[in-house]
């Protein structure tokens, strides 16, 4: 297949969960022998943290302005078999149009924050990346988030096929690797600053801290506000690039996930987050949402907490238990979780739509 997407970011992983996800689906695709061009607004927030400017198996194209870029998304759409525009790409709306304008066989949108796409439209704010007539023009709608989510994008924007095509993880890039000693913690999180993950972070994270500070806590994300609760055993870095992600996560005995507010609230929604640290040997623990028990199983693959008492709990239990926990997961996620799954996921996606 020839794939032309309109995507926020491939070039820099700071502040977002896209590009990681793309790096990942993409080289599987040239993998599997398709050809992905990327279109991709150079912001300067962005073009500032850049950690991979271009890539051998993806034709990456940065453009400052839509009208500048147009021309060449036009004669790309006509040697293309799918195009697709993601959710916050910053020029959806254009996308979409010349999209939606062309004789491109397959027409798909790809909502990577379906929860937030709905939250947004139950109380009438803005959607800056969905036309306004909805989805309803294209032959696939894709969404990293599953269950309910799905005839909810059915019911409120007029999608007629849709289907999950979930996060995943590259092994190439996240696999057991040594443990650094300079950030060797007991826990570890991973994730930007947002406002709606604050109330859980403080207490599956800080609170723990607060109680064990004969241990080590380590944070890493960007955005993080002056006020946020610090206390002297959590140590902050306020940038995690992806190739540091795996000596990361394997410096960690066990590594957290939290859940934004409306992703947690519609269920069915793995963070990537969860399927990188898995692949590299870390014993997970996470918050509890709808669908958790699809992509894991609690008790064996992943620790569940809803408390401060459960996660020091997890942070006292047997290593050889904890060890036991962390190959199953890694295991799972080898065999199920892949971003060649995901690429297999899609193709047989767009091949059904062919049918």
């Amino acid at each position: 297949m020839k794939l032309a997407i309109f995507g926020l970011t491939m070039s820099s992983a700071w502040g977002n969960g896209h590009a990681t996800l793309w790096r990942g689906l993409c080289r599987a695709l040239h993998k599997r022998g398709s050809e992905v061009t990327f279109f991709e607004r150079d912001v300067p927030y962005y073009a500032s943290h850049r950690d991979m400017p271009s890539a051998p198996w993806c034709d990456l194209r940065l453009y400052s302005d839509w009208p500048d870029v147009a021309g060449d998304a036009r004669r790309a759409l006509a040697e293309a078999d799918v195009a697709m525009v993601t959710s916050y790409c910053p020029d959806a709306l254009g996308a979409c149009d010349l999209i939606r304008n062309s004789r491109v066989p397959l027409k798909v949108f790809y909502d990577l924050d379906t929860p937030v796409t709905l939250s947004r439209l139950g109380n009438d704010e803005p959607i800056e990346y969905v036309p306004r007539d909805g989805l309803g023009e294209f032959d696939l709608v894709l969404s990293y988030t599953g269950g309910p989510a799905l005839q909810a994008l059915r019911d409120r924007l007029g999608a007629r096929a849709v289907a999950p095509l979930y996060g995943s993880v590259d092994p190439e890039c996240h696999r057991p690797a040594s443990a650094q000693a300079s950030r060797l913690a007991a826990l570890s999180y991973l994730g930007t600053y947002s406002a709606d993950r604050q109330v859980a972070l403080e207490q599956l994270f800080v609170e723990p801290a607060r109680r064990r500070p004969d241990l080590r806590f380590t944070l890493a994300g960007s955005q993080y506000p002056d006020d946020f609760p610090w206390v002297p055993n959590i140590f902050y870095l306020s940038h995690m690039p992806p190739r540091d992600h795996a000596g990361f996560f394997s410096s960690s005995l066990l590594t957290l996930n939290v859940t934004r507010g409306p992703m947690k609230a519609m269920g069915f929604c793995p963070s990537g987050r969860l399927f990188e640290a898995a692949a590299c040997g870390t014993a997970l623990v996470s918050d509890w949402w709808e669908g958790l028990d699809e992509f894991f199983e609690p008790g064996r693959e992943i620790l569940v907490a809803t408390s401060a008492e459960d996660v020091t709990s997890a942070l006292d239990m047997d290593p050889a238990a904890r060890m036991d926990i962390a190959r199953a997961a890694r295991e799972r996620t080898l065999d199920c979780h892949t971003a060649t799954h995901r690429a297999a996921d899609l193709e047989r996606l767009l091949g059904c739509q062919v049918m």
